[in-house]
Parts: C-alpha cells; sequence; structure tokens
C-alpha cells in the first residue's frame, strides 16, 4: 500500500513540475513577444528623432521630448524582465512618435502616419480654441495649434495623476507635478481659469482634482474625438510624458 503512496507523490511532483515549466516557457514567449513588439516602436521612433532638424521654436521643443521619450523607451526595455514593463517601454515610445508628428505640425509638414493610441488618451481631452489667463503672476496661453507663443505641446493625458489636456501651451504647466510626482495647491485653480467651460475638455475642476476626468464627461462628449496621428488631439499617461528637459524653473501650481 505504501509503495501506491510514493507512486502518488511522484506523480503530483512530475505532473507540477511540467506545469510550473510549460507556464515558464508561457511566461518567456509572453516576454518576447512583448519585448519585440515594443522594440519595433522604439526603432520607428529612433529613427525618425535623428531624421529631422527643428526650423523653429516649437519643432525644437517637440523634438526634445521626443528625444527624451526614446531615450527613456531605450532603458525600460533593457531593464524589462515582464510583459508589462516591456509594454511600458512602448507607451513610452508611442508617447514620442506623438512628439515626432506635433514637430512636423510645426513645420508646417505631413504630420505623418497614424499612431496607436495611448492608455486613458480619451479622458484627457484636448484644447480646442485658444484661451490665455493669468495666473500667479504669469501669462498663461492655450492653444489647439503651435505658435511662437505656444511651443510647448502635450499630447494629452495623465500627470501625477491627474488629467491634462492635449494642445500647446505657453510653458509646460504640468512640469512641476511632473518632476514632484504631485499637484501643488494651485493647480486646480489654474486648470479651472484655463480650462473652464472648454468644448474638447469635458470634465470639471472637481474631476481634474479627482484623477478621474471621464467622471465628470459630459453625455453628449466625446470620449473617442481624438484623431490618431493629429497632434492637436489627445492622449493618456499615468507616469506623465515626455518634457523639454532644459527647461528652466517653474513655481508650483
Amino acid at each position: 500500500m505504501l509503495w501506491w503512496l510514493v507512486v502518488i507523490v511522484i506523480l503530483c511532483v512530475g505532473a507540477l513540475l511540467y506545469l510550473r515549466a510549460e507556464q515558464n516557457k508561457r511566461n518567456a514567449r509572453e516576454l518576447e513577444e512583448a519585448q519585440a513588439d515594443a522594440r519595433v516602436t522604439i526603432e520607428r521612433l529612433g529613427g525618425q528623432v535623428y531624421q529631422l532638424t527643428p526650423r523653429n521654436e516649437a519643432a525644437r521643443q517637440a523634438l526634445a521630448d521626443a528625444s527624451e521619450r526614446y531615450n527613456a523607451a531605450g532603458g525600460q526595455i533593457d531593464r524589462a524582465n515582464s510583459p508589462t514593463q516591456a509594454r511600458l517601454a512602448k507607451q513610452s515610445a508611442l508617447e514620442g512618435l506623438y512628439y515626432i508628428s506635433a514637430a512636423r505640425t510645426a513645420m508646417d509638414m505631413d504630420p505623418g502616419p497614424p499612431i496607436p493610441t495611448i492608455d486613458g488618451q480619451d479622458i484627457a481631452g484636448r484644447v480646442d480654441e485658444k484661451r490665455t489667463v493669468a495666473h500667479n503672476g504669469r501669462t498663461i496661453t492655450a492653444s489647439p495649434t503651435p505658435s511662437a507663443g505656444t511651443p510647448n505641446y502635450f499630447p494629452g493625458g495623465r500627470v501625477a495623476g491627474r488629467p491634462v489636456p492635449a494642445g500647446w501651451y505657453s510653458e509646460p504647466w504640468w512640469k512641476p507635478a511632473l518632476i514632484a510626482g504631485a499637484w501643488g495647491a494651485g493647480s486646480v485653480l489654474l486648470f479651472t481659469t484655463l480650462f473652464a467651460g472648454m468644448g474638447g475638455v469635458g470634465y470639471d475642476a472637481q474631476a481634474f482634482e479627482d484623477g478621474t476626468g471621464e467622471a465628470a464627461l459630459d453625455p453628449g462628449y466625446d470620449q473617442g474625438g481624438f484623431e490618431p496621428g493629429n497632434p492637436d488631439t489627445g492622449f493618456d499617461n499615468n507616469t506623465g510624458t515626455g518634457f523639454d528637459s532644459s527647461g528652466g524653473g517653474f513655481d508650483a501650481f
């Protein structure tokens, strides 16, 4: 009778080892596929980063951001040891492609082929009218198009947990939160004065403060109001998208 128990134990252990080996193979295969997928996007971004030469400040800023995302994506994919981490690297590269598209638009070039939607991109909304406000002694302008006065592009998405609409800005007002990982006390007031009533931003200051964005969308608001490849429209990123690391200091909002 005892030898039957031994056989059963051996069979169970063997089955467990087999299942674990199969799971490890699946995990390795998924990681390899996710890495390969990410590298295609990273290589696409890298080729465009070094192809373009900026002809104005808006293009220079956008290309600096694209280069920053290219470097970030390269570091992420080199360290990726899970499919999730590899997908995050791809997200960074996709962000970079939106900056490339923005740079091309700023130089009156074709923005290029459509770019896949970034996670949560439809939540942040987009700037669809030019608006200038005073905040903490500074003048801040948001615009749907690039100009000498609005050279800072943001493809839309979350920064430090809060949605930031896609558009062109006189300064990267989201940068303090991107660096510190948290928003200052004046950020809700800035959001209210800059975006209240704007058609492309279908949520209010409370939804911005809560980081929910979509929770306060108007029933008629088109969450998919975003044309891939058009840098005037929206996109998301929980970790924050690229920025010009050479920029000067900013007051916390």
